[in-house]
């Protein structure tokens, strides 16, 4: 009952409310990152939604962020590497996670929800095998098991499975749970990058999927 029809209901009453609340903030965040960036202060990329059951695909969205990477090119107009893109506001950013509030949008408007997997890269569909799919099974969240358990610092392999664990075992209590942990995450500021990355590296498939595609 809960993850069919009330979790839907409470996503949208408090992602309004939330909007409300934290208007101010974002619109001094959308001045700054204007003037930081140079430019448009919002990213906005595709990504893999819930899949529909009638049609058997993800729901393709456009999720919103705030950017936290400049569009700084070399000589020869090629983007520099992330490490470099990313300045000193858009590392306040993402340490905050005050570049995940735009996505409140996406929850309204039922792209997303506020607890479920992370929506990730829509390249990375035919990698999946059977049971990592199961995580678009739901709609994706602003915040998830797998990133109050990890974050960017555990594997692929962890991640998925994480994800395939909530999204079977869905209740309020353990919703509510993730966002008190998620508090506790962003006030310490933990897991917000990989050991080798200033983000996440990228999925290539399971090692059975790499061997089937090579």
């Amino acid at each position: 009952m809960y993850a069919k029809c009330i979790k839907r209901v409470l996503d949208f009453i408090l992602s309004l409310l939330a909007l409300l609340i934290l208007s101010p903030i974002l619109l001094i965040l959308i001045v700054i990152g204007a003037i930081a960036m140079k430019g448009n202060p919002f990213f906005t990329q595709l990504r893999p939604g819930k899949i529909n059951p009638k049609t058997g695909e993800e729901k393709i969205f456009r999720l919103l962020k705030f950017r936290t990477m400049s569009n700084a090119k070399d000589k020869e107009g090629n983007l520099l590497p992330d490490d470099q893109r990313l300045n000193r506001y858009g590392k306040f950013l993402r340490s905050t996670s005050l570049d995940e509030l735009p996505e409140l949008l996406n929850i309204l408007v039922g792209d997303m929800a506020i607890v479920g997997p992370r929506p990730l890269l829509v390249k990375y569909l035919p990698l999946y095998n059977e049971e990592q799919r199961h995580r678009h099974d739901v709609r994706p969240g602003l915040t998830g098991y797998a990133q109050v358990h990890g974050r960017n610092t555990v594997s692929w392999e962890e991640k998925f499975a994480m994800d395939v664990t909530y999204v079977r075992q869905i209740t309020f209590g353990r919703d509510v749970k993730i966002i008190l942990d998620t508090v506790g995450v962003v006030l310490r500021r933990k897991g917000i990058t990989s050991d080798t990355s200033v983000s996440m590296e990228e999925f290539t498939g399971t090692p059975a999927m790499q061997e089937e595609m090579s």
